[in-house]
């Protein structure tokens, strides 16, 4: 009998074979700072913000900077986001 797979072993498997088809170790990938991110722009920008900040990151990050400091300045930014008014 096979035991169903939680979300967090789908992710897990899945950026494992993404890591490597890109040629990156997924160990250091920060999967929780990217989710973490993505949940505070969808939440206090807009949804459709979360993987472009994602992508903001990547590119970031990429470009040497520290991706738990861009998380963490991302984040700060989307939580002091202005809401529309209604």
């Amino acid at each position: 009998m096979s035991e169903k797979q939680t979300d967090d072993d789908l992710l897990k498997a899945w950026v494992e074979a993404a890591g490597r088809e890109l040629g990156l170790d997924p160990a250091e990938v920060p999967t929780n700072a990217v989710l973490d991110l993505a949940r505070d722009v969808a939440r206090g920008v807009v949804r459709p913000g979360a993987p472009v900040s994602a992508y903001l990151m990547g590119v970031a990050v990429g470009r040497g900077a520290d991706p738990a400091d861009v998380a963490d300045r991302l984040s700060e930014l989307a939580l002091s986001w202005p809401t529309p008014a209604p």
